[in-house]
């Protein structure tokens, strides 16, 4: 990304570096705050890459499949690779085409990702399988030597989750229950709800130890800080201070954000589902 934002002026490749650095630290938790930088970052440089698979990923997470979709193809057309077709894949999903996610699993493309790249890829396959009503093809789906293997890998935790799931949805609670446990048991960063689920099949009912009045107590004691931040919205848009525009000047001759993706609509995909 460095070396992209380099081609631009100084100035211009600061403010786009201020607001995908935005992105990538509210993506998680403040998703729609996420994606007003990325428009930003967008407007400023929809010619670099980096900007735009951001861009994919910023709308990805707020469901905005068809335009994530379109952000995700810009960016392979540029750099030529293929790591981003599992979650190209699951935009197809998204946009309710599931058949086309799963024909994008047989392409040659998926033999081009890296170990992680595929084991995503077949949890997307899975998933297309259930959108399918195909449950117990979606159990043989996750099938393979990554779920058996004892290693813990970042992906296996999401692993041995989708694997339970699959197993759930066709009534073998047993088995479900005990790949819960071992999803937990590599969920070192807490990916997943493995434990609540684990809870949910054991008959575990989680009570607040807090009678009304004294949650009502300890919210009048919140210090002033967290009172203040509740009043701003989370779905803000980001200030001007923090969403610093260059000067006229400084931008290229960059197109329209409107022309680039109008809102909540992706470019069509071609009928084979690649981005040809």
């Amino acid at each position: 990304m460095r070396q992209e934002l380099m081609s631009l002026p100084k100035t211009l490749a600061e403010d786009v570096a201020k607001n995908l650095v935005m992105v990538a630290k509210l993506l998680d938790d403040e998703p729609e705050r996420a994606y007003q930088y990325s428009r930003v970052a967008l407007r400023l440089a929809s010619r670099v890459a980096a900007v735009r698979e951001a861009a994919g990923f910023a709308s990805y997470a707020v469901g905005k499949y068809a335009e994530a979709l379109a952000e995700f193809r810009a960016a392979r057309r540029m750099t030529g690779n293929s790591e981003l077709w599992p979650v190209m894949a699951d935009c197809e999903r998204g946009m309710g085409r599931p058949e086309r996610a799963l024909a994008m699993a047989g392409e040659p493309e998926v033999q081009k990702l890296d170990r992680a790249g595929q084991v995503e890829m077949r949890m997307v396959a899975a998933g297309a399988r259930r959108d399918m009503g195909q449950a117990d093809a979606a159990v043989v789906t996750l099938q393979s030597p990554e779920l058996a293997s004892n290693s813990i890998q970042p992906w296996t935790a999401r692993l041995r989750y989708a694997y339970a799931d699959a197993l759930l949805a066709v009534d073998r609670e047993d088995e479900a229950r005990e790949w819960f446990a071992k999803a937990l048991e590599a969920d070192q960063s807490g990916s997943t709800d493995a434990s609540d689920r684990l809870a949910e099949l054991d008959g575990v009912e989680f009570v607040d130890a807090l009678d009304p009045e004294e949650a009502a107590d300890g919210d009048a004691r919140q210090p002033v800080e967290e009172s203040e931040a509740d009043e701003v919205p989370s779905d803000e848009v980001p200030s001007d201070e923090d969403m610093v525009e260059p000067e006229a000047d400084d931008v290229e001759d960059i197109e329209p954000v409107a022309e680039a993706m109008s809102e909540g609509q992706g470019a069509a995909p071609d009928e084979d589902g690649d981005d040809r």
